[in-house]
């Protein structure tokens, strides 16, 4: 059966991203529709071999689709997303606008895709926050196995997680320092280039940014409240693809061997874990991809059922636009035939 759809924010980076991947899916699409702030009006984008023209989120129609991808930052789902919802349509929102509402489930479809089909007490679905999807993919096979007590994870993030803005400064900052220009940072508190960061997001009461906060609360919510996570978020100066060092105890046995057995067969999952050089993917090889890449697994010598891994994914696609279409997919085969029920 095929669904109306409608990407706002279709002009950003992860609304290409969500228009490129819709395209490739399995998903039927009748009408799709390219939608945009006004500024951004009659603007041109891809759909598969098709050209979209963007129309304006002020005055569209919302009754025509089924289903709207809504990728604009938290302040205008805010505004627009329960608008939305309210005209029959369901939203699967990449903001951090609703994930911690308990009315609004929290999807990584690898994970935990039946909570999908939990949209109608608000016909919105959140998407979770990039560096939180990635690691929840690894983490679901492994908890299933030996139960998970308790997670470190030290994040090495791209500076696309943060838009367009972030990489275009990351880029007139590096080509400034070749050139001996004097460029000061603008949107990163610090040079981001030649540098890394550890902070994102806004600093909390605790210490800790909202960034590590949000990997905290998510994959509780998404994989197991009893797990206890501890996160140290850093952004680093690479275009696309976030990396994650991860350290996981379990309540369980479980060695290295047996996890890498493990991730080999689940879902969403690729493992390179050769011990010699080049053994293991780095940032810049999964971007395009839509796996989240595990390397460098192996125990940890400091305590029992422990393990430590490597762990590699494209934030635009995994972290955020494929994770959309998935939950949409997800949606479909669960039974959901948009407006009809």
């Amino acid at each position: 059966m095929s669904l109306n759809y409608a990407i706002v924010g279709a002009t950003g980076n992860v609304g290409t991203e969500m228009l490129e991947i819709l395209a490739e899916s399995a998903l039927e699409t009748g009408d799709v529709y390219a939608v945009a702030s006004r500024r951004s009006v009659g603007r041109e984008v891809s759909f598969g071999d098709k050209t979209l023209k963007c129309v304006d989120l002020e005055t569209f129609d919302f009754n025509k689709v089924d289903v709207v991808l809504m990728s604009a930052g938290g302040d205008v789902s805010k505004k627009w997303s329960p608008e939305i919802a309210s005209t029959g349509a369901v939203v699967i929102d990449n903001s951090s606008a609703f994930r911690m509402d308990p009315d609004v489930p929290l999807v990584v479809p690898e994970v935990n895709a039946d909570a999908a089909m939990d949209y109608k007490k608000k016909n919105i679905i959140a998407n979770p926050n990039c560096s939180t999807i990635q690691m929840v993919v690894a983490l679901k096979p492994l908890h299933d196995h030996a139960k998970i007590k308790r997670v470190v994870v030290s994040t090495y993030q791209s500076v696309s997680g943060g838009g367009k803005k972030n990489m275009d400064e990351l880029w007139l900052q590096t080509k400034g320092i070749y050139s001996n220009e004097d460029f000061k940072p603008h949107n990163f508190t610090k040079q981001i280039a030649f540098n890394v960061i550890p902070h994102i997001d806004v600093f909390m009461d605790d210490g800790q940014t909202k960034e590590e906060w949000k990997m905290n609360v998510e994959t509780k919510k998404i994989l197991d409240p009893s797990i206890k996570v501890t996160a140290t978020c850093v952004r680093v100066p690479t275009f696309v693809g976030h990396a994650e060092a991860i350290n996981v105890e379990f309540h369980n046995e479980i060695s290295a061997d047996e996890a890498r057995d493990i991730l080999r067969e689940s879902p969403g999952l690729m493992v390179v874990d050769k011990r010699e050089d080049g053994g293991y993917v780095t940032p810049i090889e999964c971007v395009g991809d839509f796996a989240t890449y595990v390397s460098r697994i192996r125990d940890d010598s400091t305590q029992d059922n422990t393990i430590n891994f490597w762990c590699v994914s494209d934030n635009l696609r995994k972290g955020a636009a494929l994770n959309t279409v998935q939950i949409a997919e997800a949606m479909v085969n669960r039974g959901f035939k948009g407006r009809a029920g």
